[in-house]
């Protein structure tokens, strides 16, 4: 693979680790235990058969609960200990081979694309829940699924592109994750029945 590649392969897995960790580990798994393309070698672990067992027990069960009212909520609180390292891991297994800056400088990048990506994720998810229908919530979640899926396949086959739409996602999330804050902040005080800080800024 060229530094683009690993580049791109390197963001995606940080940022897809935020949104579908388990589908991450498997899909990079399969992709490496089915030769469809070379893994670096910080990731062919990834492509062992129990190591890919497990993770696609794990896949059904985030692929199930993200679909639950409520219960994705929960989940996703449990796991920002969890996805956000496992973004950074995963980033510096890209460059592993390479060690030092490289691999530290990847781990950075991942573990803060992975961040980003779970909170609004999470809070997106906070926020759809106050609907008492679940339609709002299976079409965040089956897009969050058709979005993961489609980052990983354009950063192996077109990472200018993959980084290009990565791009314009980090910008998005910039702008949504302040108004994720504010619209959480009251519901809160909503709930506990204070009534929310008014800010004197414009």
């Amino acid at each position: 693979m060229n530094t683009l590649q690993l580049v791109s392969l390197a963001a995606a897995l940080g940022w897809a680790s935020g949104l579908r960790l388990y589908a991450v580990l498997f899909a990079v798994g399969l992709v490496g235990y089915c030769d469809w393309a070379p893994l670096p070698s910080g990731l062919e672990v990834l492509a062992h058969p129990w190591v890919l067992l497990a993770s696609g027990l794990m896949l059904v069960v985030e692929f199930t609960a993200d679909k639950v009212p409520w219960f994705d909520s929960l989940w996703d609180a449990v796991h920002t200990f969890i996805r956000i390292p496992a973004g950074a891991l995963l980033a510096a297994g890209v460059f592993g081979e390479a060690g030092g800056a490289s691999e530290l400088v990847a781990a950075i990048v991942g573990g803060s694309l992975a961040a980003g990506s779970h909170l609004t994720k999470a809070g997106t998810r906070a926020l759809a829940n106050q609907s008492p229908e679940p339609l709002s919530n299976w079409s965040l979640s089956l897009g969050e699924d058709a979005l993961v899926g489609g980052g990983l396949v354009l950063a192996f086959l077109h990472p200018w592109l993959f980084l290009a739409l990565l791009g314009l996602l980090i910008l998005l999330a910039l702008w949504l994750l302040p108004r994720l804050w504010r619209a959480l902040r009251g519901l809160l005080a909503k709930l506990s029945g204070k009534r929310p800080e008014v800010s004197s800024a414009p």
